[in-house]
């Protein structure tokens, strides 16, 4: 890959993954404006690696207490922060068992499929003005249950459909359920982490497996990335303190509504993820396992 494309790889994700506006919908643009060739999957699990490691700085506090939290339930003893990574974890379970049914049933590679996402960010977004228009700033993430922990879980599912947004669906579910704007997104990072641990370990597992190597441009990709992550939510947890999610709403209908101007208007559709191929400067004969990427 060419510096440029490595850079705007990362700015993008990076940015795209923690702001409520579908990475995926960015994503899908970029072939259109530069006419890059495909970045692989490796590539894209690297982006993934990179937002990882900025959730878990900027909330290293919380991921502390959670550590010691679950180190003290081994104990025999039940904290306030040891009950919270019981309902993170029991959270994902959803994410884990919808991803694990796609792979079963052989589910075609919607990340690439324009309709879907178009459709998807739009039809989000309009759920997120009503889940925030209604929805009451009551609850802090200390007053997470088993309940809202798996509704939430349960949303953060579906963003395993491209254009859904993973940050944006889990802090809506928030929302509904009456959480804080900073609270909602507090939780939905914290919620994150397992899964896309999880998926990163898999598919990275995997590809190596099958031929796939690390690249110096794949370690680029991954600490920009991690750079670009840490600003966006910093960035964020600052906004949401202050104003609704209204200017992300606005934000999504005019890019779902760009990217179904171009599928309605124009046909625009991206061909299949080659095969054969981890990405650019890959051994043509390796193969990426077809692991769900991590939520987006």
């Amino acid at each position: 890959m060419s510096l440029e494309q490595i850079i705007v790889l990362a700015v993008v994700q990076g940015i795209t993954e923690f702001l409520p506006i579908s990475s995926s919908g960015h994503l899908i643009l970029i072939p259109f404006l530069t006419g890059w060739p495909d970045q692989g999957q490796f590539t894209d699990v690297m982006t993934h690696l990179g937002t990882l490691l900025a959730v878990l700085i900027y909330f290293w506090r919380d991921v502390w207490r959670l550590i010691l939290g679950t180190l003290m339930l081994f104990r025999g003893k039940v904290t306030n922060d040891g009950r919270l990574a019981l309902y993170i974890l029991a959270g994902t379970v959803p994410a884990v068992l919808f991803g694990f049914a796609l792979k079963k049933l052989n589910v075609p590679d919607l990340e690439r499929n324009i309709t879907v996402v178009a459709w998807n960010t739009v039809i989000y977004g309009v759920l997120m003005l009503i889940a925030d228009m209604y929805g009451r700033q009551e609850k802090t993430i200390n007053e997470v249950t088993l309940k809202n922990a798996v509704l939430i879980g349960c949303a953060q599912a579906l963003a395993l459909i491209p254009g859904t947004s993973r940050s944006g669906v889990t802090m809506t579910a928030a929302r509904f359920l009456n959480f804080t704007r900073p609270d909602a997104a507090r939780f939905s990072f914290l919620l994150g982490i397992p899964a896309t641990t999880a998926a990163i370990v898999l598919t990275v597992g995997d590809a190596l497996k099958s031929g796939c190597h690390i690249t110096s441009d794949e370690f680029l990709v991954a600490g920009l990335t991690f750079v670009a992550g840490i600003l966006a939510i910093a960035f964020l947890m600052n906004l949401l303190r202050r104003i609704s999610f209204l200017p992300f709403v606005l934000y999504r209908m005019a890019l779902g509504g760009f990217l179904l101007v171009l599928v309605y208007g124009y046909g625009a559709h991206l061909p299949p993820a080659p095969e054969g191929s981890c990405g650019p400067g890959q051994p043509a004969g390796a193969q990426s396992a077809p692991t769900p990427a991590p939520a987006q």
